[in-house]
């Protein structure tokens, strides 16, 4: 038996986007009706971005920026859920699979909780794991910072990722 095989480890990931009323507002997978998105070279969904660092981080395979740079013109405009998939799939190859998925949202605006259904859903999905493995929460910053200002969105997440799993959701 490998030694790492059955061991879990965990990472953090955080992230942050201004907004920009050019843009529409995707947090967690779901298009968010709101008078403007979030600024970005993908479609700048702050929360799975943290996800997908959380996940790196807990395998020790970079950040998200070293694998899907902002430079290259194949993730102008991608979906971060298709980043978060292959995410996933980086993880696979590195021997890991997603376990579980603990993550907030920090916004004065949009009001997110009648939403976050649908983003555990669409997060779980993309990473073969049970919706009951994925815990989104909303929050504001009471007003203090640039957050507190509505100046953009913040999300932070920790992701358990376990070893010899032979890929995702297995």
């Amino acid at each position: 038996m490998n030694e790492r095989e059955g061991t879990f480890r965990i990472g953090l990931g955080i992230d942050f986007h201004r907004f920009d009323p050019q843009r529409a507002l995707v947090l967690g997978g779901v298009e968010i009706p709101y008078d403007c998105g979030l600024a970005g070279h993908s479609d700048a969904d702050v929360l799975l971005h943290a996800i997908c660092d959380a996940l790196l981080g807990a395998a020790a395979l970079g950040d998200i920026g070293g694998h899907f740079p902002v430079g290259d013109p194949a993730y102008t405009g991608i979906s971060s859920l298709e980043l978060l998939r292959r995410t996933v799939f980086l993880l696979d190859g590195a021997g890991y699979a997603p376990h579980q998925v603990d993550a907030v949202v920090v916004a004065e605006r949009p009001i997110l909780a009648p939403h976050v259904p649908a983003m555990r859903e669409r997060i779980a999905a993309a990473l073969g794991i049970e919706q009951s493995a994925v815990s989104v929460k909303a929050t504001t910053s009471e007003g203090m910072g640039a957050l507190g200002r509505g100046e953009g969105i913040g999300a932070w997440a920790v992701a358990l990722i376990r070893t010899g799993g032979g890929g995702p959701g297995t």
